[in-house]
Formats: structure tokens, sequence, C-alpha cells
């Protein structure tokens, strides 16, 4: 959004009851079972009780599996056993090859079947295996020295050497990394596969330990369906399934993050934009657009200068110590009474009425208005950010303390109060969702006003439902925190509570679905008609976004209806009431709430 007055005229343009669509829709009416009409299909959700911290991404889609270290330990010996058997070969045979073919057990069986003379010399296996030579003493082919039969070692080639040569090579090839999944054997001339066997045999608990994690690696990391969770000190990995689906999975540790790109969770922005986003708040270019914007360069040195003080007599730093006119950039020397004083400059007014200085004005009004353009959305973006990770703090105080306080305080037990842990919860994504909507605007085209206005209003709606939920999360549920005595009201809290979590969440996700069509919605005429066509999709499509879904039996019985209003001037509905405790419509002649029973 470019202002918040912008947000606050694109809000204006609609009436109070469309204001207030957010909630206008909440909650399904009895008729609300049928199916869905076409044209709304793709406004759908599911609904879903759990409590698990990643309930809206796994709500959407069940395209991943989170694997621990026993899952994919288990998984490796499960491929390895399998390979082993199919192909008739010892088990750590089986893992040289299917580490060579990045754990692919189909690739390696259609490897070894085409050519399985060329794979086992691709990879160092030998068809026969080589016995120590039968003599009482050998000679160590790395320290020279000769032992006796029983304290010497060979891979399938054959080639001798003692243990204690045989453990440095394994130690120090395990130290050196991942490389020594592919551990050779240590005659130069030599191309014989080092098998799991002999590490584990050989090498210190240690090593054997370091060795594993870089057999896990290679399994997560080789795998294109694999991936390690990026936060930090997490070892769970992900397995993701191409799909239909987004890519925003979540750890069991609780982080979300795209599996496409590996950052945070970002819907509805694509990899693209986010990676655009976040060199942006990192690069040089706004320390520049700041330079640009508020500086002027020396016109001796070119350094750099910020004006700090009101006077247009300005010094320039040691060792230049030039003095010049912060307006037209000129000697000082030059200046005084006759060229207009301390505070002004006729000999700049002058120069500016002929043009002289219109490319560098131009080129700092410009960097001035991009700076503030960025710095806005930013603001926004990180306060969303910042709200997250307060809320997050919050979710934990309530799940690790007042949660038991409230149970005792208002004799729930509470198994009944997990509505309050769901709130929360909600809460966390939706900031989430939010703060990533400000790149998504940031980077909207500044010559789709239609779109623009549209995304505004969407964006303010989305602001406002989520404040009233956070209100209601935080402060309301105060009041029963501190009661000395259960509080007769406390149903219909839950109730509220419960009315508005339901409905900032589908109205949360048919938003990320409306901003990542595109706003189809909307087309991209710059016309009156097309801001008109802005103006109209603001009643309908946040109605959309609110109610979740739309049916199709209710569709047809009321379709003439709806055309007519639709068809005029976008009018709202008055034959309903929304209640103000618990936001449920209702009929317009009904006294009472359906849900929360409350007088109207």
């Amino acid at each position: 959004m470019d202002s918040e007055e912008d947000m606050h005229d694109a809000k204006g343009e609609s009436s109070q009851e469309e204001e207030e669509d957010f909630y206008s829709e909440g909650y399904p009416s009895d008729g609300d079972d049928d199916d869905d009409d076409g044209d709304d299909a793709g406004y759908d959700f599911v609904d879903n009780d759990s409590d698990d911290p990643c309930t809206d991404l796994r709500r959407l889609q069940q395209n991943y599996t989170t694997l621990s270290e026993e899952n994919i330990s288990q998984r490796q010996a499960d491929d390895i056993s399998r390979v082993s058997t199919v192909l008739s070969i010892k088990k750590w045979e089986a893992c040289v090859l299917l580490r060579h073919y990045h754990w692919s057990v189909s690739k390696v069986h259609d490897e070894w079947f085409a050519d399985e003379e060329n794979v086992r010399k691709t990879v160092g296996l030998l068809e026969k295996h080589i016995e120590l030579p039968n003599k009482r003493e050998l000679t160590c082919g790395i320290c020279f020295e000769n032992y006796p039969r029983d304290n010497m070692n060979a891979a399938p080639c054959g080639h001798p050497f003692c243990f204690s040569c045989w453990r440095g090579y394994i130690s120090t090839a395990i130290n050196d990394g991942p490389g020594c999944l592919m551990l050779r054997c240590p005659d130069p001339t030599c191309k014989a596969a080092v098998g799991l066997d002999m590490v584990n045999s050989l090498a210190s608990g240690e090593d054997r330990e370091k060795y594993a994690r870089y057999l896990r690696r290679s399994y997560i990391e080789d795998n294109r369906k694999t991936k390690w969770c990026p936060a930090p000190g997490c070892e769970y990995a992900v397995e993701f399934v191409m799909g239909s689906g987004s890519y925003d999975v979540c750890c069991k540790c609780s982080y979300s993050f795209c599996w496409n790109c590996t950052e945070e969770a970002h819907r509805p922005v694509d990899c693209g934009t986010v990676a655009k986003w976040i060199l942006k708040n990192s690069a040089e270019s706004e320390n520049m657009n700041w330079i640009l914007a508020n500086s002027k360069p020396c016109p001796k040195c070119k350094r750099p200068i910020e004006k700090n003080q009101g006077c247009m007599h300005i010094t320039c730093t040691p060792p230049c110590k030039f003095e010049f006119c912060w307006l037209c950039l000129g000697p000082w020397t030059e200046h005084g009474e006759r060229t207009g004083g301390f505070y002004a400059c006729n000999r700049y007014e002058a120069a500016k009425q002929e043009g002289a200085y219109d490319e560098s004005e131009r080129r700092r009004e410009m960097a001035k208005n991009s700076l503030e353009r960025y710095t806005h959305y930013y603001e926004r973006w990180a306060a969303n950010q910042s709200s997250r990770q307060k809320a997050l703090a919050d979710l934990q105080s309530l799940q690790n303390e007042k949660l038991e306080k409230l149970s005792d305080r208002q004799s729930q037990p509470e198994s009944q109060l997990k509505f309050i842990t769901d709130a929360w919860l909600q809460i966390v994504e939706c900031r989430r969702v939010l703060k990533w909507t400000y790149a998504y605007g940031f980077y909207l085209p500044e010559n789709e006003h239609a779109k623009r206005q549209f995304f505004e209003y969407l964006q303010g709606e989305a602001e406002s439902g989520l404040e009233r939920l956070h209100q209601c999360a935080e402060k309301e549920l105060q009041v029963y925190l501190e009661a000395e005595s259960p509080l007769k009201d406390f149903n219909d809290f839950r109730t509220k509570l419960a009315g508005l979590t339901s409905v900032t969440r589908n109205y949360f996700e048919n938003l990320v679905r409306a901003l990542e069509t595109g706003l189809n919605d909307v087309g991209p005429s710059n016309s009156q008609a097309g801001s008109n066509q802005a103006a109209c999709s603001k009643s309908s499509s946040s109605k959309s976004l609110a109610s979740g879904k739309s049916k199709s039996g209710k569709n047809r019985s009321s379709g003439a209806a709806t055309s007519s209003r639709s068809g005029s001037s976008c009018g709202m509905d008055d034959s309903i009431w929304t209640c103000d405790s618990c936001t449920c419509t209702n009929p317009k002649g009904s006294s009472h709430c359906q849900a929360c029973e409350r007088h109207r």
C-alpha cells in the first residue's frame, strides 16, 4: 500500500456495511451442506480442529513427511536390504551401490541388470574377493613393517595393511569429510571399495558416529525429494511429494518453511519475489537511495554531505574544509546578503527557473519517493514479523502457565480450553501471511491501479479482522484470568473467540488463494471502468473470502436476488444482521443470535 491514507481512501469508497463484510458470513447456514458452486470453487476450505502449530499448512495438503534420524536410518536399512536381496550381494556392497546412485533403488536395479560388469568396475566392487596370502607374516603396504597374518586386514582386493595403518587411514578419511563414503583401498593402483563393515570394525566409536552421520546426510542431500529442515539446531528432514499443493511445509520442530527455496513459509508470495525482497532488505541499494535523497556531494572532494542544520552555509569535513552554499553548491565566498543571506540563495532560485537544476532535482526526488515507498512497506513487514514473534511468546506462556490458571479460575477442564490455543495459533499464522502481503504489495505494478486498489482493500480488511481476533484473545481473555471466581459469561467468550478464529482463518486462507492467482477478479484496465470494477469487487470478493464457501443450493434459491444486487450498485444484503458478540449472521426478523443466543 502506498500510504495509510491510500488504504483509508480505498476503504472509504464502500459503505459501513461493506467494511464489516469480514465478519458478515463467517458461519455457514444449515443449507450450506450442498455441493460448491463452480464459480467459487477456488475459495473452498477444509475444517480441521487439530491443535498442531502447523495446522493451517497440514490442512491444505498432505504431500510431505517429516523424518527423524531414526526414520532415516530405518529407510536406509530397508533400501540396503532390498537391494542386497534382489542382487544377491552383501549389504555393504548394496550400500556402496546406493550411495553411488543417490539412494535410488530403481536406478541401481536398472543399471545393474543392464551392465553388471561396468557397474562393478565403476563403484569398485570385485566379483571375487581375494583372501590374504597364507603366510605367517605379511608386510604392511603403508608402514612396510612385518606383522603376523592375524594382525593384518585387507579390502576385497587382498592388499594387506596392518590394523594401525587401517585405523589411521579410515580416521583421516572420516575427519576429512563426506568423501569417506566412497573410500577406496589405500593402494594407489587399486580402486576396490572399502565398505561399511570394515569401517565399523576398525574405526573408533567417535569416527563410527561421524561416518553414520555422513551416511544419513547423504541419504537426504543426494535425494531430490528430501531436504533438511533449515531451522537452527533441527535434525529433522522433510520428504516432499510433488503435486498441485503449495510448497509450504511444517517440520515437527514447528518451523514452517518453503520446500522449494528453504526460506520461511511465505505464501502468498512466490519464491522469486521472496528472494528479491530479502536481497533488497540486505543490499546496499537502499543505502545509496538514502544518500542520494538526503545528501549532496561536496563540490570540491565529492564526498556526500547530509545537511543537519538550518543554515545554507556548509563546511566540508577535514581535510577538505571547503565552504559552499547548500542550494546552488557554489563557493560561499561568493555569497552573502547580496545573494539572499544565510537561509536563501537567489542564484539557486534563478538557475532553477532556467532549468539548470532540473535533472539533479528530479533524480533526488525520485530517490526520495522510492525510499519512502520502500520504507512504508518494510516497516509494516517488520512490524508484523515482530508481532508474530510476540504472539509466539504469548502462545508459549499460555500453554505453560495461563491455561492451568484459567482452568482453576473458571472451573473448566483444560481440554475445554483448546479454543484459546487455536486462536493464538491462528494469530501466529495470520501474522506471517499479513507480513508477506506487504512484499506482495511492494512488487505489485504501479500502473495496475484497479488491482492495487482492490489489493489494499482486501489487505485492510485482513488487518482489521486480525486485530479484532488479537484483541479478543489478548485483552478480553485477561478478564477471565484475573477473575477471583468463575464468570457466568465465559461460555459467551468461548463462542465469540471461536467464531472470530473461524472467520479469520477462512478469510486469510482464501485471501492467500486470491493473491496467488493474481487477483483475477480485477481486470488490468486503468480506466474508470476498471476502478469501478475494483470497487464493486470489494463487496462480492470480500464476502467470498470471509465465508470460505458459496453453496450451489443456496445460490440457486437466491440467484435472482443476488444478480439484482450485484447488477445495481454492489449494495449489501439488508436481510441479515451480525451479532456484535460472536459475529454470527442472523435473519433480519430474529431477535436473538442463533449461535450465542444474545439479544439483538
